[in-house]
């Protein structure tokens, strides 16, 4: 009955915020999945995980594959950790008085506009968006008037901004005069037409809006990156290459499988970025003096290396960049929460303005680098 429901609603402590988590997807494979793992476990202490919204696997895709996993992982949660499982953000009840809600949208990115009015509309004061945001620059700013019209404060999972590996890089590259950064990104898929026409279908937003996002985040937030501040953009033609390939439709996508590219700004910054679909499961930042490498730092390290072993008795078969990645995931939540519960400015951690010159900068480097390694067609 609604009026016990309410007397029963979960509860947080005085210097916690409420969260709801938008978009839980399966066990195991889900991003949203294991951000509740490490909110179930007090990971973030300024936030108390008490609504799931998960349309999908509590509807339609209950009988499919993940559906059971996801029952399973309800029925525990439920049983366990007084959470409420919800099919939509409109069914939340009202906020309760002296509390703050945060609603952290991990859904699928298309699914994002929709989701942010609607945690606006539920009194969520503050919005967790997953990296990119929207699909387009035009849905993202859209996006942007809605919470600004309504106070409420968007702020972004771009964990790399709070990453160890780039506040190293960044730290050594400021005290030594000189100094150029690479940003590497690299990922496991195996280098088949097969492998990677799969990753280009589920990715179809292409390298830069996706797996590469994260990088010119970094670029946005620290080195004056903007689309009218750029002076120019260089693609390293030896390193890049962009294929055309079948995806398991059968249809074609064109995107790059590795890129690498430079940008000077016009304020006089130059800063590189690299990414692999198939360079492996280490990331890291480089520092290079005169062309010599003077500094790296990687992700994992070795203090990373431990916690991933532990991570992986823990969760077996999970996702392997949740485990490499932990960390940071857990510092932004914490922050996000802590300045929705307690006021306190999120250190480091991306804005929704952040987020759509990032968007902003792949939509035009896209077409540019893509246009700068067809000039030359090289034999493969």
């Amino acid at each position: 009955p609604p009026l016990l429901h309410h007397l029963l609603a979960p509860t947080t402590e005085s210097n916690q915020c409420e969260i709801v988590l938008v978009g839980c997807g399966a066990p195991l494979r889900g991003m949203g999945w294991y951000h509740a793992q490490q909110l179930l476990q007090n990971e973030c202490p300024s936030g108390k995980l008490c609504y799931v919204v998960e349309p999908w696997f509590m509807g339609g895709g209950a009988q499919g594959p993940g559906g059971p996993e996801f029952a399973k992982f309800m029925e525990d949660t439920k049983n366990n950790h007084d959470v409420e499982f919800l099919m939509s953000v409109k069914d939340l009840p009202p906020l309760p008085a002296g509390r703050n809600r945060l609603a952290l949208i991990s859904g699928r990115t298309a699914d994002n506009p929709r989701l942010l009015k609607e945690a606006v509309d539920a009194n969520c004061k503050f919005i967790y968006l997953e990296k990119p945001g929207a699909p387009t620059v035009g849905e993202l700013e859209g996006m942007r008037e809605v919470a600004k019209a309504t106070g409420v404060t968007v702020l972004m999972g771009y964990n790399k901004n709070v990453c160890k590996y780039v506040r190293k890089a960044r730290e050594f590259a400021a005290a030594n005069e000189g100094s150029h950064v690479t940003f590497v990104s690299n990922n496991t898929y195996e280098s088949t037409a097969e492998s990677l026409g799969e990753c280009f279908e589920r990715n179809c937003e292409g390298m830069l809006k996706n797996m590469a996002i994260h990088e010119l985040a970094l670029l946005v937030s620290f080195y004056d990156v903007k689309v009218d501040n750029i002076a120019s953009v260089k693609a390293d033609r030896d390193f890049s290459s962009c294929q055309t390939l079948k995806g398991p439709s059968g249809k074609e996508f064109t995107d790059f499988d590795k890129i690498k590219f430079t940008i000077e700004t016009k304020t006089g910054k130059t800063v590189s970025v690299q990414a692999d679909r198939c360079g492996g499961d280490t990331s890291y930042a480089k520092v290079e003096i005169k062309g010599e490498e003077v500094f790296r730092h990687s992700m994992p390290d070795d203090d990373d290396k431990a916690n991933v072993e532990v991570l992986e008795k823990k969760y077996p078969g999970a996702m392997p960049y949740f485990f490499s990645q932990d960390p940071d995931y857990i510092t932004v939540k914490e922050r996000v929460s802590n300045n929705c519960a307690n006021g306190v400015e999120a250190d480091g951690v991306a804005t929704l303005d952040i987020a759509v010159d990032t968007l902003k900068v792949a939509e035009f480097l896209t077409p540019e680098l893509q246009k700068q390694l067809a000039k030359f067609p090289l034999a493969n």
